[in-house]
Protein backbone atom coordinates (compact mmCIF):
# COMPACT_ATOMS: atom_id res chain seq x y z
CA UNK A 1 0.00 0.00 0.00
CA UNK A 2 1.21 3.30 -0.97
CA UNK A 3 0.04 6.37 1.00
CA UNK A 4 0.59 10.62 0.53
CA UNK A 5 1.45 12.11 3.83
CA UNK A 6 0.45 15.89 4.10
CA UNK A 7 1.84 17.77 6.94
CA UNK A 8 0.73 20.84 8.41
CA UNK A 9 2.81 23.15 6.28
CA UNK A 10 1.45 21.61 3.37
CA UNK A 11 -1.78 22.04 4.08
CA UNK A 12 -2.17 25.06 5.28
CA UNK A 13 -0.39 26.54 1.80
CA UNK A 14 -3.79 24.32 -0.09
CA UNK A 15 -6.36 25.58 1.93
CA UNK A 16 -7.41 28.22 4.18
CA UNK A 17 -10.37 30.17 5.02
CA UNK A 18 -12.00 30.87 2.23
CA UNK A 19 -15.47 30.99 0.43
CA UNK A 20 -14.49 27.61 -2.02
CA UNK A 21 -14.27 26.17 1.74
CA UNK A 22 -17.27 27.51 2.79
CA UNK A 23 -19.38 25.91 0.29
CA UNK A 24 -17.95 22.41 0.37
CA UNK A 25 -18.94 21.90 3.93
CA UNK A 26 -22.53 23.69 3.24
CA UNK A 27 -22.48 20.99 0.22
CA UNK A 28 -21.71 18.53 3.33
CA UNK A 29 -24.56 19.45 5.50
CA UNK A 30 -26.72 19.44 2.16
CA UNK A 31 -25.80 16.56 2.03
CA UNK A 32 -27.03 15.17 5.10
CA UNK A 33 -30.23 16.83 5.10
CA UNK A 34 -31.09 15.26 1.64
CA UNK A 35 -30.13 11.99 3.04
CA UNK A 36 -27.18 11.53 1.21
CA UNK A 37 -24.55 10.95 4.00
CA UNK A 38 -24.07 7.96 6.22
CA UNK A 39 -22.71 9.37 9.68
CA UNK A 40 -22.17 6.58 12.07
CA UNK A 41 -22.24 7.75 15.95
CA UNK A 42 -19.04 9.37 17.70
CA UNK A 43 -16.47 7.71 19.26
CA UNK A 44 -15.26 9.46 21.92
CA UNK A 45 -12.47 8.42 24.96
CA UNK A 46 -12.35 10.83 28.39
CA UNK A 47 -9.20 11.27 29.84
CA UNK A 48 -10.34 12.97 33.46
CA UNK A 49 -6.79 12.50 34.54
CA UNK A 50 -5.63 14.93 32.12
CA UNK A 51 -8.81 16.97 31.49
CA UNK A 52 -8.56 15.60 27.75
CA UNK A 53 -10.56 13.81 25.61
CA UNK A 54 -10.46 12.05 22.07
CA UNK A 55 -13.08 12.35 19.50
CA UNK A 56 -12.96 10.68 16.21
CA UNK A 57 -15.92 11.46 13.31
CA UNK A 58 -16.44 10.26 10.02
CA UNK A 59 -18.95 10.55 7.39
CA UNK A 60 -19.44 8.70 4.01
CA UNK A 61 -21.14 11.36 1.06
CA UNK A 62 -23.29 9.11 -1.21
CA UNK A 63 -21.50 9.56 -4.68
CA UNK A 64 -18.33 10.33 -3.86
CA UNK A 65 -15.02 8.30 -4.58
CA UNK A 66 -13.09 9.18 -0.81
CA UNK A 67 -14.79 9.89 2.67
CA UNK A 68 -12.43 11.15 5.84
CA UNK A 69 -12.19 9.49 9.15
CA UNK A 70 -10.94 12.35 11.64
CA UNK A 71 -9.02 11.40 15.18
CA UNK A 72 -9.01 14.93 16.98
CA UNK A 73 -8.22 15.44 20.88
CA UNK A 74 -8.59 18.13 23.41
CA UNK A 75 -6.17 18.65 26.48
CA UNK A 76 -7.77 21.37 28.53
CA UNK A 77 -5.13 22.21 30.83
CA UNK A 78 -2.28 21.97 28.13
CA UNK A 79 -1.51 25.79 27.70
CA UNK A 80 -0.49 25.22 30.95
CA UNK A 81 2.33 23.37 29.55
CA UNK A 82 2.57 25.80 26.39
CA UNK A 83 1.50 23.27 24.24
CA UNK A 84 -2.47 24.13 21.89
CA UNK A 85 -5.24 22.25 23.31
CA UNK A 86 -6.34 21.06 20.16
CA UNK A 87 -4.72 18.38 18.05
CA UNK A 88 -5.46 15.78 15.23
CA UNK A 89 -4.91 14.64 12.21
CA UNK A 90 -7.18 12.82 9.27
CA UNK A 91 -7.64 9.68 7.47
CA UNK A 92 -8.41 9.59 3.61
CA UNK A 93 -10.15 6.71 2.10
CA UNK A 94 -11.15 5.28 -0.95
CA UNK A 95 -14.68 4.68 -1.43
CA UNK A 96 -14.29 2.84 -3.79
CA UNK A 97 -11.79 0.17 -2.94
CA UNK A 98 -11.22 0.90 0.79
CA UNK A 99 -7.97 0.98 1.02
CA UNK A 100 -5.95 4.36 2.60
CA UNK A 101 -4.82 7.08 0.42
CA UNK A 102 -3.65 10.04 2.33
CA UNK A 103 -3.08 11.03 5.86
CA UNK A 104 -3.43 14.43 6.64
CA UNK A 105 -1.09 15.51 9.79
CA UNK A 106 -2.83 18.84 10.19
CA UNK A 107 -2.61 18.99 13.89
CA UNK A 108 -6.48 20.27 14.17
CA UNK A 109 -5.79 22.46 11.58
CA UNK A 110 -8.84 21.62 9.89
CA UNK A 111 -11.29 20.82 12.40
CA UNK A 112 -10.33 24.23 13.12
CA UNK A 113 -11.34 25.33 9.56
CA UNK A 114 -14.72 23.27 9.40
CA UNK A 115 -15.54 24.15 12.86
CA UNK A 116 -14.95 28.35 11.82
CA UNK A 117 -17.18 27.43 8.74
CA UNK A 118 -19.99 26.20 10.02
CA UNK A 119 -20.29 28.95 12.57
CA UNK A 120 -20.22 31.21 9.42
CA UNK A 121 -23.35 29.41 7.65
CA UNK A 122 -24.72 29.71 10.66
CA UNK A 123 -24.66 33.54 10.90
CA UNK A 124 -25.36 33.38 6.78
CA UNK A 125 -28.64 32.37 7.60
CA UNK A 126 -29.45 33.07 10.30
CA UNK A 127 -27.50 36.78 11.61
CA UNK A 128 -29.26 39.68 10.84
CA UNK A 129 -27.20 41.91 7.27
CA UNK A 130 -26.60 44.95 9.40
CA UNK A 131 -24.11 44.04 11.84
CA UNK A 132 -21.57 46.57 13.29
CA UNK A 133 -20.47 44.38 16.17
CA UNK A 134 -19.99 40.84 16.79
CA UNK A 135 -18.83 39.12 20.42
CA UNK A 136 -16.75 35.89 21.10
CA UNK A 137 -16.78 34.66 24.61
CA UNK A 138 -13.65 32.63 24.83
CA UNK A 139 -10.17 33.57 23.90
CA UNK A 140 -8.55 30.37 22.26
CA UNK A 141 -7.83 28.79 18.91
CA UNK A 142 -11.39 29.10 17.74
CA UNK A 143 -11.96 32.42 19.06
CA UNK A 144 -9.93 33.10 16.28
CA UNK A 145 -11.36 30.67 13.84
CA UNK A 146 -14.90 32.03 14.20
CA UNK A 147 -14.29 35.16 13.23
CA UNK A 148 -11.92 34.80 10.49
CA UNK A 149 -14.98 32.65 9.32
CA UNK A 150 -17.49 35.23 9.93
CA UNK A 151 -16.06 38.14 7.94
CA UNK A 152 -16.76 36.00 4.99
CA UNK A 153 -20.40 36.54 5.84
CA UNK A 154 -20.84 39.67 7.45
CA UNK A 155 -18.75 42.80 7.11
CA UNK A 156 -18.64 43.48 11.15
CA UNK A 157 -16.88 47.00 11.93
CA UNK A 158 -15.89 45.44 15.80
CA UNK A 159 -15.09 42.68 18.22
CA UNK A 160 -16.01 42.20 21.62
CA UNK A 161 -14.21 39.86 23.55
CA UNK A 162 -14.18 38.18 27.36
CA UNK A 163 -12.13 35.36 28.37
CA UNK A 164 -10.44 34.19 31.99
CA UNK A 165 -7.10 34.24 31.05
CA UNK A 166 -6.34 37.82 31.00
CA UNK A 167 -3.21 37.46 28.85
CA UNK A 168 -4.36 35.33 26.41
CA UNK A 169 -7.74 38.11 25.90
CA UNK A 170 -4.48 40.84 25.54
CA UNK A 171 -2.71 38.69 23.08
CA UNK A 172 -5.87 38.33 20.72
CA UNK A 173 -6.61 41.49 21.41
CA UNK A 174 -3.42 42.76 19.26
CA UNK A 175 -3.35 40.44 17.31
CA UNK A 176 -7.17 39.88 15.77
CA UNK A 177 -7.24 44.00 15.30
CA UNK A 178 -3.87 43.70 13.29
CA UNK A 179 -5.04 40.25 11.42
CA UNK A 180 -8.97 41.72 10.55
CA UNK A 181 -8.64 45.34 10.35
CA UNK A 182 -11.01 45.70 12.93
CA UNK A 183 -11.49 47.29 16.59
CA UNK A 184 -10.75 44.36 19.01
CA UNK A 185 -12.45 45.52 22.47
CA UNK A 186 -11.97 43.59 25.98
CA UNK A 187 -15.00 43.30 27.57
CA UNK A 188 -15.49 43.11 31.39
CA UNK A 189 -18.12 40.08 31.38
CA UNK A 190 -19.56 37.67 28.76
CA UNK A 191 -22.95 39.30 29.72
CA UNK A 192 -21.25 42.78 27.99
CA UNK A 193 -20.37 40.61 25.29
CA UNK A 194 -23.92 39.58 24.73
CA UNK A 195 -25.99 42.71 25.27
CA UNK A 196 -23.73 44.98 23.01
CA UNK A 197 -23.33 42.21 19.96
CA UNK A 198 -25.29 41.15 17.44
CA UNK A 199 -23.38 37.96 16.85
CA UNK A 200 -21.86 35.96 19.86
CA UNK A 201 -20.25 32.79 19.43
CA UNK A 202 -19.54 30.87 22.50
CA UNK A 203 -16.12 28.93 22.47
CA UNK A 204 -15.39 27.68 25.69
CA UNK A 205 -15.31 24.34 27.47
CA UNK A 206 -17.35 25.19 30.21
CA UNK A 207 -18.86 22.90 32.27
CA UNK A 208 -21.16 25.25 33.90
CA UNK A 209 -23.07 27.56 31.69
CA UNK A 210 -23.02 31.10 32.43
CA UNK A 211 -25.08 32.82 28.96
CA UNK A 212 -28.37 33.91 30.81
CA UNK A 213 -31.43 34.36 29.33
CA UNK A 214 -32.16 37.85 30.39
CA UNK A 215 -29.19 39.43 28.48
CA UNK A 216 -30.96 38.61 24.90
CA UNK A 217 -32.03 41.03 23.24
CA UNK A 218 -33.70 41.73 19.43
CA UNK A 219 -31.58 41.23 16.68
CA UNK A 220 -29.21 38.87 18.11
CA UNK A 221 -27.96 35.81 17.20
CA UNK A 222 -25.99 33.36 19.06
CA UNK A 223 -23.62 30.41 17.77
CA UNK A 224 -22.90 28.03 20.39
CA UNK A 225 -20.04 25.41 19.76
CA UNK A 226 -18.32 24.80 22.50
CA UNK A 227 -20.57 22.11 23.85
CA UNK A 228 -19.88 18.83 22.17
CA UNK A 229 -19.62 16.65 25.03
CA UNK A 230 -22.48 15.60 27.55
CA UNK A 231 -20.95 17.53 30.81
CA UNK A 232 -20.32 20.52 28.43
CA UNK A 233 -22.89 23.56 29.07
CA UNK A 234 -22.39 27.46 28.10
CA UNK A 235 -25.81 28.09 27.92
CA UNK A 236 -28.26 28.03 31.02
CA UNK A 237 -31.20 25.51 29.59
CA UNK A 238 -34.09 29.05 29.63
CA UNK A 239 -31.82 30.36 27.28
CA UNK A 240 -33.57 28.17 24.16
CA UNK A 241 -37.34 29.52 25.77
CA UNK A 242 -36.74 33.15 25.26
CA UNK A 243 -35.06 32.77 21.47
CA UNK A 244 -37.45 32.63 18.33
CA UNK A 245 -35.53 30.37 16.20
CA UNK A 246 -33.50 26.90 16.83
CA UNK A 247 -30.80 25.85 14.75
CA UNK A 248 -28.09 22.99 15.38
CA UNK A 249 -25.74 20.87 13.16
CA UNK A 250 -27.85 17.70 13.58
CA UNK A 251 -30.78 17.04 15.68
CA UNK A 252 -30.36 13.72 17.23
CA UNK A 253 -26.59 14.40 18.13
CA UNK A 254 -27.28 17.94 20.00
CA UNK A 255 -29.62 16.11 21.81
CA UNK A 256 -27.31 13.70 23.18
CA UNK A 257 -24.05 16.09 23.33
CA UNK A 258 -24.86 19.96 22.31
CA UNK A 259 -27.28 23.01 24.43
CA UNK A 260 -30.02 20.78 23.22
CA UNK A 261 -28.85 18.31 25.54
CA UNK A 262 -29.44 20.08 28.46
CA UNK A 263 -32.45 21.58 27.05
CA UNK A 264 -34.35 18.58 26.77
CA UNK A 265 -33.01 17.34 29.93
CA UNK A 266 -34.43 20.29 31.50
CA UNK A 267 -37.85 20.64 29.44
CA UNK A 268 -37.13 23.69 28.35
CA UNK A 269 -37.64 21.78 24.76
CA UNK A 270 -38.45 18.60 23.84
CA UNK A 271 -37.49 16.04 21.08
CA UNK A 272 -40.72 17.44 19.06
CA UNK A 273 -39.57 21.30 18.95
CA UNK A 274 -39.30 23.31 16.16
CA UNK A 275 -35.49 23.04 15.47
CA UNK A 276 -33.90 23.62 11.74
CA UNK A 277 -31.02 22.01 11.16
CA UNK A 278 -28.02 23.66 9.37
CA UNK A 279 -27.97 21.31 6.26
CA UNK A 280 -32.05 22.46 6.13
CA UNK A 281 -30.85 26.18 5.12
CA UNK A 282 -27.68 25.53 3.12
CA UNK A 283 -30.19 23.01 1.13
CA UNK A 284 -32.94 25.81 1.01
CA UNK A 285 -35.44 23.03 2.20
CA UNK A 286 -36.25 25.79 5.10
CA UNK A 287 -35.46 29.42 4.82
CA UNK A 288 -33.15 31.55 7.63
CA UNK A 289 -33.69 34.98 9.65
CA UNK A 290 -37.58 36.16 9.09
CA UNK A 291 -37.30 39.59 10.80
CA UNK A 292 -34.79 42.15 12.03
CA UNK A 293 -35.74 41.70 15.49
CA UNK A 294 -35.95 37.77 15.68
CA UNK A 295 -34.26 36.07 17.98
CA UNK A 296 -31.48 33.34 16.41
CA UNK A 297 -29.32 30.52 18.26
CA UNK A 298 -27.27 27.73 16.63
CA UNK A 299 -25.70 24.64 18.51
CA UNK A 300 -22.74 23.16 16.54
CA UNK A 301 -21.34 20.09 18.09
CA UNK A 302 -19.22 18.76 14.88
CA UNK A 303 -20.77 16.33 12.48
CA UNK A 304 -18.32 13.79 10.45
CA UNK A 305 -19.79 15.45 7.38
CA UNK A 306 -18.01 19.01 8.02
CA UNK A 307 -14.47 16.33 7.99
CA UNK A 308 -15.41 14.52 5.00
CA UNK A 309 -15.57 17.86 3.46
CA UNK A 310 -12.64 19.44 3.89
CA UNK A 311 -10.62 16.70 3.85
CA UNK A 312 -11.68 16.04 0.70
CA UNK A 313 -11.02 19.81 -0.44
CA UNK A 314 -7.61 19.54 0.94
CA UNK A 315 -6.43 16.40 -0.41
CA UNK A 316 -8.22 17.59 -3.62
CA UNK A 317 -5.81 20.71 -3.86
CA UNK A 318 -2.56 18.96 -2.21
CA UNK A 319 -2.48 16.76 -5.69
CA UNK A 320 -3.10 19.69 -7.88
CA UNK A 321 -0.46 20.84 -6.41
CA UNK A 322 1.50 17.74 -6.26
CA UNK A 323 2.46 18.19 -2.19
CA UNK A 324 2.75 15.23 0.02
CA UNK A 325 5.47 12.64 0.51
CA UNK A 326 4.76 9.18 -0.84
CA UNK A 327 5.34 6.44 1.33
CA UNK A 328 4.40 2.69 1.12
CA UNK A 329 5.15 -0.18 -1.01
Amino acid sequence: MIVRILIESEIRRCLSMDLAAMEAVAAGFSKLAEGAATVPPILRIDIPEHNGEVDVKTAYLHGLDHFAIKIAAGFFDNYQLGLPTGSGMMLVMSAVTGRAEAFLLDNGYLTDVRTGLAGALAAKYLAREDVETVGVIGSGMQARFQMRALKLVRDYKRIMIFGIVPEDVEKYVVEMSQELGVEVVAASSAEEVVRQSQIVVTTTPAHIPYLQADWLHPGLHITCMGSDSENKQECHAEVFAKVGRICCDRKSQCFRLGELHHALEESVITENADITELGELTSGMKTGRQSDDEVTICDLTGVGVQDTAIALLAYQRALDQNLGTMLGE
